[in-house]
């Protein structure tokens, strides 16, 4: 097992990474919670692969269960509405502070379930049992919760930090291509941010990663939660250093929101994309080399992701209608635009004073 510890004042907590691990969900968790009280919270997809064996283990362990929350799947259950739905069903089930919430899914179950935690009954316990590469690299880890609104992705939530992280790479093996592309975008994004040998790597073992091979998965998996716990023990509410992990983001929102959040663009296809053109404007601005961008934009799109807006169902909207998408991302300060800009892959810095003139001509499809 390879364990990783995100080390916060009063808050710290372990992912555990094995295969198999969800057989022991239980002797792993029961160690770790307060009260054997708990309650599972998933989507339909998830519950239909893998509630039965998660329940079993933690039964098995002597936890009491109460009657599982299953959600719709997809991006639009992180809506306000779907929020006030699963806080009466928690409700509903006779919830008491000492329950803990079990966010069994990818990152729309760990985002809602981790925002209902942090704000029913003025916050309970929750852990993380995330099914997607992506929820198991970036969403799951770090203790940021939320949802979206009609005006942004994210723009209500909270910071709650989990009390454990189960991650289990075999449960990859259930995933679609696409989801599994969709999580790759931000195991690259590490690379960028500060790590260039990691860059590097998943340059030359991405392919191996996508196509099944157990080691190479559970490598960057734990790769990725190592990098990404280090920065949240610096900046775990996102005041500085932390803000380096939304990379291509601030693009990637637009071009979601722009989508609609639905199917037609998953967050880590948005996030591709928001990588490359971050680089793009990076080279605009003559901070890194013009080959950035294209030596990335030719390794996605080998892989199967987009790396382009033209790549998007968002291909021929108005540069200006992305920008005004920009305007409502959280990350906006006194009106002006925050974008993570790199000076070289592993060298990304946050950057508040690029203008809009030499974003817009990146925007055009």
């Amino acid at each position: 097992m390879k364990q990783v510890s995100v080390d916060l004042s009063g808050r710290s907590y372990t992912i555990s990474i094995e295969a198999g691990v969800f057989t022991r969900a239980g002797e792993l968790l029961k160690p770790v919670l307060r009260s054997p009280r708990a309650m599972l919270i998933t989507d339909r997809s998830v519950a239909a692969l893998h509630l039965q064996q998660v329940s079993d283990s933690l039964r098995a362990a002597g936890l009491q269960l109460a009657e599982p929350i299953v959600l719709e799947p997809g991006e639009h259950t992180k809506s306000v509405a779907a929020f006030e739905d699963l806080i009466e069903a928690i409700l509903d089930r006779a919830m008491e502070r000492n329950v803990t919430l079990l966010a069994l899914g990818g990152g729309v179950v760990g985002d809602l379930t981790g925002f209902a935690a942090a704000t029913i009954l003025r916050g309970v316990d929750f852990v993380q049992l995330p099914t997607t590469l992506l929820a198991q690299v970036d969403s799951s880890v770090g203790g940021k919760t939320g949802i979206n609104t009609r005006h942004g992705k994210n723009l209500l939530g909270a910071f709650h930090q989990p009390r454990a992280v189960l991650i289990d790479p075999l449960v990859l093996n259930t995933l679609p291509r696409r989801e599994l592309l969709a999580g790759y975008a931000e195991i690259i994004k590490y690379g960028l941010i500060d790590d260039a040998d990691f860059y590097n790597w998943c340059l030359a073992h991405g392919t191996a990663l996508i196509e099944g091979d157990l080691e190479t998965r559970s490598y960057a998996i734990a790769h990725s939660c190592a990098a990404k716990a280090r920065i949240v023990a610096q900046d775990e509410l996102e005041s500085g250093p932390r803000m380096l992990l939304n990379l291509g983001h601030t693009f990637a929102h637009a071009l979601e929101a722009q989508a609609g959040y639905g199917a037609g663009l998953l967050h880590g296809e948005a996030v591709a994309v928001g990588l490359v053109l971050a680089a793009q404007l990076s080279a605009r601005l003559d901070l890194c080399s013009a080959d950035l961008a294209p030596q990335l934009a030719a390794h996605l799109c080998a892989l199967g992701l987009p790396a382009s807006i033209a790549d998007t169902p968002c291909k021929g909207t108005p540069a200006e209608q992305l920008l005004a998408h920009m305007q409502h991302d959280k990350k906006v300060q006194n009106g002006q635009l925050t974008f993570i800009l790199m000076r070289g892959a592993g060298q990304s810095f946050v950057a508040r004073n690029v203008r809009a003139a030499d974003v817009l001509p990146l925007l055009e499809s």
